[in-house]
């Protein structure tokens, strides 16, 4: 399906998402899910995970303030997506940081997620190799993370979503690269792990595949149009929600090749 196409759809059907996200990232999280097109819950408790899950249109989990009692929530997420044949999408932030996120992040991979978005230093150091990551912040090119990519989508039967100045997309056959957006937009805070949620929606629509392309479209374009009114990053948020909620279908052919 044509990103075109998956925006129409996502409004049409409006899917719930289940956005399992950090304590930084929820509120953004769920405005972007709502002006974009789609429903977000954020739901964390264990002893609902195995009745709110299976009613969702797709799962999003986000690592970004681990703990514990979320871990197990995730991974019981997981499982039951993975038994109803929900999607779901990893976003294994800063998984490199430390013994237990890594531990953390390669046993959800092994749950095999429908998507994996990430920046170019989470997917480099997910594939086993080292990269130049701070943190949450990417010290690679998405350039330099596309064979490592290509490999952990041969390995998990995922798409792999890069995310930086121009995203790349390969399901290990197809590719993407999708360009615009800002440079106020890696100065907003969480934006990214909104990203992930909203892919969420778009991946409850459609093929895996167009849903990353269609997500990273949408974020593109109206970054780029939140750009042309706002004078920092404070005002973009703001200007980037509107955009979000104004960007048509036709507009995310611009973006892609």
């Amino acid at each position: 399906m044509t990103p075109q196409e998956m925006l129409t759809k996502l409004r049409a059907q409006n899917p719930l998402v289940h956005c399992m996200t950090n304590y930084v990232a929820m509120n953004i999280a769920a405005n972007v899910v709502l002006a974009a097109g789609a429903s977000p819950a954020m739901v964390h408790a264990e002893e609902e995970i195995a009745e709110f899950t299976a009613i969702c249109g797709a799962l999003t989990v986000n690592i970004g303030t681990l703990s514990s009692p979320w871990l197990a929530s995730m991974s019981a997420a997981a499982r039951v997506a993975a038994d109803n044949d929900i999607p779901w999408v990893l976003d294994p932030v800063a998984h490199f940081i430390s013994g237990y996120r890594r531990k953390a992040a390669q046993n959800l991979l092994a749950l095999r997620p429908t998507i994996i978005r990430a920046n170019a230093s989470e997917i480099i150091a997910l594939s086993g190799q080292v990269g130049a990551g701070k943190g949450a912040d990417s010290g690679d090119s998405v350039e330099a993370a596309q064979a490592a990519a290509r490999a952990l989508a041969d390995q998990f039967g995922a798409v792999i979503s890069v995310t930086g100045p121009v995203d790349f997309v390969t399901d290990g056959t197809q590719q993407a690269r999708i360009s615009g957006g800002s440079i106020w937009m890696p100065q907003v805070t969480a934006l990214g792990c909104a990203q992930t949620a909203l892919m969420g929606g778009y991946a409850a629509v459609g093929p895996a595949f167009d849903a990353a392309v269609a997500c990273l479209a949408h974020f593109k374009v109206a970054g780029s149009a939140a750009a042309h009114t706002a004078k920092g990053p404070g005002s973009f948020q703001v200007q980037f929600l509107d955009a979000l909620a104004a960007t048509q279908p036709r507009d995310l052919a611009q973006a892609v090749a």
